[in-house]
């Protein structure tokens, strides 16, 4: 018995070492600056967003509308516009472009109300998250605000061995984060910036 036990406790020394070396190959993020966030590049239409298309003095083909799942809207007058990847301004432009056969001068406007964003601008949280999700990346976006989105950890979750996957040029790195350590301990220290694209991964714990 006292064999075992002694094995037992090896074991377990190796995992928790283990453990530990395979968090530290990661790289570190730095904190999230506190300095007044600058307005970002503008927003980028994506599937399922929501949009309201105004065209000035003609109610009749003014609509609310959302785009479809292959990107495009229609309206009356127009079929199969593209939509996804266009900014509500240039979606205006084409759209006027298209009425201008039907209508003389017309004057539009793109709301955007329900936001998505293309799926290369989304952040995905998958593993031990409450409400695992892809949420619509916004500019200075950090990690706590990406928790929030999602209502934190679960209690099964090893929130220190967390990680966000990125793509840095054409290379995949991966950063260890310390979610416990920010919404349970409040470290600030551990709330980093959040980039497009970003996947979230929250490891169940061990034991």
């Amino acid at each position: 018995m006292v064999k075992f036990a002694a094995v037992k406790h090896v074991l377990i020394t190796l995992c928790v070492g283990w453990l530990l070396v395979g968090c530290s190959s990661y790289d570190r993020l730095p904190p999230a600056s506190l300095a007044t966030e600058e307005p970002g590049p503008e927003y980028v239409i994506g599937p399922l967003d929501n949009l309201t298309i105004f065209v000035w003095r003609n109610q009749d083909v003014s609509l609310t509308i959302p785009v479809r799942p292959d990107g495009r809207i229609s309206t009356p007058l127009i079929e199969d516009l593209p939509a996804t990847g266009r900014t509500p301004t240039q979606l205006a432009r084409d759209i006027e472009r298209r009425l201008s056969r039907f209508i003389k001068d017309p004057v539009v406007t793109v709301m955007v109300n329900n936001f998505n964003g293309p799926f290369s601008r989304q952040i995905r949280v998958v593993g031990e998250a409450t409400r695992p999700q892809a949420i619509a990346y916004r500019d200075n976006m950090t990690l706590l605000d990406v928790m929030v989105a999602v209502g934190g950890i679960t209690e099964f979750a090893s929130g220190n061995r967390a990680s966000i996957v990125r793509m840095i040029g054409t290379q995949q790195k991966q950063f260890n984060v310390r979610i416990a350590a920010l919404i349970k301990d409040g470290d600030v220290s551990a709330n980093v910036r959040m980039m497009p694209g970003d996947v979230v991964i929250i490891p169940e714990s061990w034991f």
